[in-house]
């Protein structure tokens, strides 16, 4: 192990990296926070991350402008939400058979349509990704300006969004009733409160984070879309969730635990550790389970979790 290369710099480079891992799937994770407040369990992420990050790059290629890209890929997302709130609210379908045919759906239809757009090329392509920007005086905190404060726009969006998604979770009514939606909905439906709209409108949001978390990989870090590139952050963002208790501060939290690992992984590769690189690879979805089965033992399911809701019922 190359000990020589473990300098101040380094260490800092590291940390700065778990957020930059964090970012997208602390996008979805905020969205499927408001999904399961609701009441819905949306096992889609992944499918609905894929198309976010194809119509994001396919926005932003063909109009030469990133938040373009953004925009396209939240409404990407939302055009996913509504097909599993479709499916889940309105039919009842089961909702973990649901949220797995949307992920299916996503990961074919997302590589079907990137092929039919740009056909079979020896080179794929490419875009120009949102670039660094430092944030002025924050930026020189020492170890903390370069870890939060010297990222892309996305990065600090995704910080900015866990404020405004707490605000409306805790501090307006809608928040108030898609908590209690998630707890007693036939209680809401009693205060003359639409039930399926206000589920709708959850699934739409974290259709949108996703899309936008999806849209993340190639606006702001890798510049090129690939299949199946999301390589299960998804189901990754809903362990966040779980781990999270779902509160979106505590989101972030947990969107780092992942970020560090993943962090900590190309960290151990680049210091040529002693260790198995299919091990090494494996080492941020161990870390995720081993969170995820801790806190699960001791995390409230909002009392009307997964289960369809029809009135005059329950």
């Amino acid at each position: 192990m190359n000990w020589d290369l473990v300098t101040y710099s380094f260490v800092v480079g590291v940390l700065a990296s778990a957020v930059r891992w964090a970012t997208p799937i602390l996008f979805a994770a905020l969205g499927e926070v408001f999904t399961e407040r609701s009441g819905i369990l949306n096992l889609g992420l992944e499918g609905i991350m894929l198309m976010g990050a194809l119509s994001g790059f396919v926005g932003a290629y063909n109009t030469g402008s990133l938040w373009a890209g953004v925009l396209v890929a939240a409404a990407t997302g939302m055009v996913m939400g509504l097909l599993m709130a479709f499916v889940s609210v309105t039919a009842k379908a089961n909702q973990v058979v649901a949220g797995l045919g949307i992920t299916i759906l996503g990961g074919g239809l997302s590589t079907l349509l990137f092929r039919l757009f740009f056909g079979l090329r020896s080179k794929p392509p490419t875009i120009k990704t949102f670039g660094t920007e430092p944030i002025p005086l924050l930026s020189e905190i020492p170890v903390l300006g370069r870890m939060f404060f010297s990222h892309n726009v996305m990065v600090y969006l995704a910080f900015v969004l866990v404020g405004v998604g707490w605000f409306v979770l805790y501090r307006t009514r809608y928040g108030l009733a898609l908590r209690a939606v998630g707890e007693r909905p036939e209680a809401v439906d009693t205060r003359g409160l639409n039930v399926t709209r206000l589920r709708y409108s959850a699934l739409m949001i974290g259709g949108a984070m996703a899309g936008i978390g999806g849209a993340y990989l190639p606006l702001a870090n890798l510049g090129l879309f690939w299949t199946q590139m999301t390589a299960g952050r998804g189901f990754i963002a809903v362990a966040v969730v779980v781990f999270s208790r779902w509160d979106p501060v505590r989101a972030l939290v947990g969107a780092l635990v992942f970020g560090g690992a993943a962090a900590l992984q190309t960290a151990l590769q680049t210091l040529e550790a002693p260790i198995p690189s299919e091990l090494l690879l494996m080492m941020p979805y161990i870390v995720t389970i081993i969170v995820l089965v801790g806190v699960s033992r001791r995390a409230e399911f909002p009392s009307a979790f997964a289960v369809p809701y029809s009135r005059g019922e329950g």
